[in-house]
């Protein structure tokens, strides 16, 4: 079944199923596929066509998530922006792929009206008061009534999805993802929850990441499931709706399973309807893992990237426990590998790159093709990631390429290092990066956030290691700051920790 098709097809079996629910909304699957249709006829109304950009800044919504669907049905480009960057990054997004049209939340017109001059060829259209050259969103829907229904323009492989990187580490590249990566991504998610129409699922990540769009919000409403969305994270809210809504499953990445942990509420709270949690996006501490499987919820892990829709490799319910800590097996629709630099396989017990090949790869960079060849070899996604297999053929990540720090001319993976560090008591969060050092080439530096509170020197710290990895992989300085640098998923910004660590700064717990 194709991606543009989705809710038409459950609109035609299901019309009054709850498809979606929002506060104060809820759209049956008949209801949501008319607002797919609505917006269709007004883009088309307003001149988009196949291979135009749509682009969208604003918390979850039911729009958002329908303007999806309507640009596949047109063979439109949706670009989803991060409503948690500054105007000026914006900025560079929509010079590097000017959109059509754009719908911006009444909270961030006035930043987005700075940029009126990137956007003069764009439809400008405000979900609040507009401003002058703006269209509301009321006016500009009106002028799609009576229109006649668009077909279906856009083909399995025709760029349908525009995700920009966090530009961690420089320039944000767009990347591009095709209905039938969606698809197949929309598999893999079956696969690993063993998703069904019978299913609740909640939503509470934002939808311009693709894990928050794609590990269970688009793969639900392929199956024919009701997705409970929330405009953005709050932990009380994520209570509620479990409870209520007797939530079947969800995604919370580390962070958000922090919050959750944090609030009165964790240890009273009803999770019986939930069949797992997943979780991913950065390495996930044992003591997290630990504390959720005590609520009696299974956490299971997936690994993937923006590049890879976001679904490569994951554990199933039955993993969750004797594997934890580990990214679970290749995903349905994937090969997973794990090379050296010659790009030839590992055995179990020895770390390499990852790469993934796969139906749900993106089909490259926007208007980026050096960077494209950079990561793409013969059909292979070459993730930047390392890891390694156990002799069972699950996946370990042990962290970044790039953030792998060479002391000596040993190399040492910073996960191991911030596995120890979040297992003290005393420190809310921890980010390990080397420190240029003309003996050693680099050495260890742990990057510290103590807990309110906490009384914690740079010697208890370093103690934390004693007996427990090689000596030459302890930290050899100590920075204590008050929090570390993210992005919206709760990824830790390694180049500013990095910046950090380089000038030693640091503030007394």
């Amino acid at each position: 079944m194709q991606l543009s098709n989705w809710i038409d097809c459950h609109a035609g079996q299901t019309p009054d199923k709850l498809a979606l629910r929002f506060p104060g909304r809820d759209y049956s699957y008949a209801q949501l596929a008319g607002l797919v249709d609505d917006l269709c006829a007004a883009l088309a109304s307003g001149g988009v066509a196949r291979g135009h950009c749509v682009a969208y800044l604003g918390l979850n919504s039911p729009e958002m998530l329908a303007l999806l669907f309507a640009c596949a049905r047109l063979g439109a480009l949706f670009m989803p922006l991060n409503w948690r960057l500054a105007g000026p990054e914006h900025r560079q997004m929509l010079e590097d792929c000017p959109p059509a049209v754009i719908f911006v939340d009444a909270a961030f017109l006035a930043q987005t009206h700075e940029h009126v001059g990137v956007l003069r060829q764009a439809r400008r259209v405000s979900f609040g008061p507009p401003l002058e050259g703006w269209t509301s969103y009321d006016a500009f829907m009106k002028q799609g009534r009576g229109a006649s229904r668009s077909e279906s323009a856009g083909a399995a492989d025709t760029p349908l999805l525009i995700c920009y990187t966090s530009g961690s580490t420089g320039k944000p590249k767009g990347v591009l993802l095709t209905p039938a990566a969606l698809e197949a991504n929309a598999a893999n998610s079956a696969d690993m929850h063993g998703l069904t129409a019978a299913d609740r699922i909640l939503n509470t990540l934002p939808l311009f990441h693709v894990g928050g769009l794609n590990i269970l919000t688009t793969p639900a409403l392929n199956a024919g499931a009701s997705v409970v969305m929330h405009p953005k994270f709050e932990p009380e809210a994520t209570y509620d709706a479990i409870e209520q809504e007797r939530i079947t499953l969800t995604v919370l990445v580390p962070a958000q399973l922090e919050m959750m942990m944090a609030h009165p509420r964790w240890r009273s709270a009803d999770l019986s309807s939930l069949r797992m949690i997943t979780t991913g996006s950065s390495i996930v501490p044992e003591r997290l893992i630990r504390a959720v499987h005590e609520r009696g919820v299974p956490l299971v892990q997936v690994y993937g990237s923006t590049e890879t829709c976001p679904i490569a490799t994951y554990q199933k319910r039955e993993d969750a426990h004797r594997k934890a800590g580990s990214a679970g097996r290749p995903a349905l629709r994937c090969e997973v590998r794990v090379v050296d630099a010659a790009e030839c396989d590992l055995p179990a017990g020895e770390t390499g790159e990852i790469v993934v090949r796969g139906a749900n790869i993106m089909a490259g960079y926007w208007q980026a093709p050096q960077a494209t060849a950079a990561v793409m070899h013969d059909g292979w996604f070459h993730s930047g990631d390392m890891g390694h297999w156990d002799v069972d053929g699950f996946l370990f990540v042990d962290g970044r390429k790039k953030e792998m720090i060479i002391s000596g001319g040993e190399n040492i993976y910073p996960a191991e290092i911030e596995n120890v560090l979040v297992e003290c008591e005393a420190i809310a969060e921890a980010a390990v990066v080397g420190r240029p050092d003309e003996r050693w080439g680099e050495v260890v530096v742990a990057v510290v956030v103590p807990k309110a509170a906490a009384s914690l020197s740079r010697e208890q710290v370093l103690q934390l290691f004693e007996g427990r990895i090689a000596r030459y992989k302890h930290p050899k300085d100590v920075v204590f700051i008050r929090e570390l640098p993210k992005t919206a998923l709760g990824k830790v910004r390694k180049e500013e920790v990095r910046s950090l660590a380089s000038r030693g700064e640091t503030c007394q717990p």
